[in-house]
């Protein structure tokens, strides 16, 4: 995959999860009174240090709403533009941009796909929450999270990563 592509895709597959297999139009995501409680906004950066090429760095806004096992993920430019939407649910993800569909049999794996590398989709939820759990390979820092600051670094596999995430208060 490409640098541009995967700079485009990045930030929106971090946090940061979605729906479908196949190539079928995806279902309507069901908007449980779980997702409506478990949404977040705000701003998340990924810096990748790969020894073997340039540091990559993304910044997107984002809106996520759902758990690990069912969401969707809105991904915005800094100018308010809509980049990528990913929605998941058991048994499915997808990636929507623009026209473009890209469905995974799973969001783990549809992360992977894109991003060449897995991401703590489970301990980031419970993150999200200011609750802190174990990732292989991450370590997170959430002593700033009552300010709505949330610092994960990837220290293995490499390439080593960190990711920051700003979330934005409810008005």
């Amino acid at each position: 995959m490409k640098k541009a592509a995967i700079r485009q895709i990045a930030p929106a597959l971090i946090a940061t999860l979605f729906l479908l297999s196949g190539c079928s139009t995806p279902p309507p995501l069901r908007h449980s009174a779980d997702m409506q409680q478990h949404s977040w906004s705000g701003r998340l950066g990924l810096q990748v240090r790969d020894p073997l090429g340039p540091e990559q760095s993304f910044s997107a806004a984002f809106h996520l709403q759902g758990n690990p096992e069912q969401g969707r993920l809105d991904i915005f430019s800094p100018l308010g533009s809509q980049i990528a939407q990913l929605q998941w649910h058991p048994g499915g993800a997808l990636l929507i941009q623009g026209d473009r569909y890209t469905p995974s049999q799973s969001l783990q794996e549809l992360l992977r796909q894109s991003l060449g590398t897995a991401l703590p989709v489970q301990a980031l939820f419970s993150w999200l929450r200011g609750q802190p759990a174990d990732a292989e390979g991450w370590q997170v820092d959430l002593t700033r999270h009552a300010e709505g600051r949330i610092t994960a670094q990837r220290t293995s596999p490499p390439p080593p990563a960190t990711l920051r995430i700003i979330l934005q208060s409810p008005e």
